[in-house]
C-alpha cells in the first residue's frame, strides 16, 4: 500500500487560509473604519448644521426682542398720547361748563346780592358775597339747590359790615346730563 503524504497540500491549505482570514480581516478593520469615519463625519456635519440652526434662530430671537422693545416703547408712547387725548378732550368738554357754571351764577343770584369772590377748587365753589338781608342770603342757597349746575350749599359764616351782611358759601359743582342740559 502506498502512503500518500497529505501534509504539504495540508500546508498549502492552512497557508491560504490564514492569507485569507488575515485579507478578510483586513478589510474587515478597514470597512469599521471607513464606517466609523463616515459615521463621524455625518454627526459632524449633523452638529454643524444644528449649529448654525441655533445661530439662526438666536439672530432672529434678537432681532425679535428689538422689535418687541420697539413695540412696548410704542405702546407706551401711544399710552401717553391717549392719556394726553384723554386730558384734552375733558378739557374741551369743560370748557363750555365753565362758561355755563358762570351764566348759572349770574341767573340764581337774587336782587339784594353782591359777589365779592368766586373761587373753585376741584368740583367745589366758594362764594363770598354782600346780601342785604338774611332772606337774599337763603333765597340764593334755594336758588343754588335748585339748579341742576349745583349741589346742596352750606354756609359757613354770616356776619354784619355796615349795614350790609357778609357771607360766605360753599357749593359743589355738578355735571348735569346733556338732557338736562339742554332745557
Amino acid at each position: 500500500m502506498r502512503t500518500i503524504n497529505l501534509r504539504p497540500w495540508r500546508e498549502e491549505r492552512n497557508v491560504l487560509l490564514q492569507k485569507r482570514f488575515y485579507i478578510q480581516l483586513i478589510v474587515t478593520a478597514l470597512l469599521a473604519a471607513l464606517i466609523v469615519g463616515a459615521s463621524y463625519y455625518y454627526l459632524t456635519l449633523m452638529l454643524n448644521r444644528q449649529q448654525d440652526r441655533n445661530a439662526y434662530l438666536t439672530s432672529e430671537i434678537s432681532r425679535l426682542d428689538v422689535k418687541l422693545r420697539e413695540i412696548q416703547e410704542l405702546k407706551t408712547k401711544r399710552e401717553r398720547l391717549l392719556d394726553r387725548l384723554t386730558a384734552i378732550q375733558e378739557l374741551q368738554g369743560t370748557r363750555p361748563i365753565i362758561v355755563r357754571t358762570f351764566d348759572e351764577l349770574v341767573e340764581v343770584m337774587p336782587d339784594g346780592i353782591h359777589y365779592e369772590s368766586l373761587n373753585r377748587s376741584g368740583q367745589e365753589m366758594s362764594i363770598n358775597g354782600l346780601a342785604v338781608a338774611n332772606e337774599d342770603v337763603s333765597s340764593l342757597m334755594r336758588t343754588l339747590n335748585d339748579s341742576i349746575w349745583f349741589g346742596e350749599p352750606s354756609l359757613s359764616k354770616v356776619t354784619t359790615q355796615n349795614g350790609l351782611k357778609s357771607f360766605n358759601l360753599r357749593v359743589p359743582l355738578e355735571r348735569p346730563n346733556v338732557e338736562e342740559a339742554a332745557q
